[in-house]
């Protein structure tokens, strides 16, 4: 027989990853502080770190046997404030054509409306789990900061990986909307 109730364990795993969002949550205003006062480095560190803190909590909810519903809900918002800081500021500054911006930006809205609708939260897709990791990777190298070894090389490859990183989240998109 399937235990029910879940162990305090349990219980403590998915409110350390919980927390963990919350967190990832209140990184986005000194991200888009730090961009916008060039301070670069701290800007690339905030984004690092809000990208491990994102892989640390998906992990401590599987631990736990699934996350909370809260989580499942917040997860993704809190994603979406992280990348569209850096984004707004990428495209402000030319490094990233605004139209590609908008529509990843109008993909990410059209998204989170899917899974408000959604009882569960809308789980990410394999798809969409790539999207986001690539997204994160591609913007950490588009945001290199200047001064640091390989910036010739890592904005660069930045820029190429952030084209995959739309196609997937447009490809993505589509089978989100497909599910019934």
């Amino acid at each position: 027989m399937e235990r029910m109730v879940p162990d305090a364990a349990e219980c403590h795993l998915r409110q350390l990853a919980d927390a963990l969002t919350l967190a990832r949550a209140l990184l986005g205003l000194p991200l888009l502080l730090a961009l916008g006062a060039e301070q670069q480095p701290l800007a690339w560190g905030l984004l690092l770190l809000g990208g491990l803190t994102d892989a640390a909590d998906g992990w401590l909810a599987r631990r736990a046997g699934g996350g909370s519903v809260w989580g499942a809900r917040l997860d993704p918002l809190t994603d979406k404030i992280l990348i569209s800081a850096p984004l707004l500021w990428l495209a402000s500054a030319g490094r990233l054509p605004l139209w590609a911006v908008w529509l990843l930006l109008a993909r990410e809205l059209l998204i989170s409306g899917w899974r408000s609708g959604q009882g569960s939260g809308g789980p990410a897709s394999a798809t969409g789990k790539a999207k986001t990791v690539l997204q994160f990777l591609a913007l950490l190298l588009l945001l290199w900061p200047e001064g640091w070894p390989w910036v010739a090389l890592l904005r660069p490859l930045g820029w190429w990986l952030f084209w995959p990183s739309l196609a997937l989240a447009l490809t993505s998109a589509l089978g989100y909307l497909r599910r019934p």
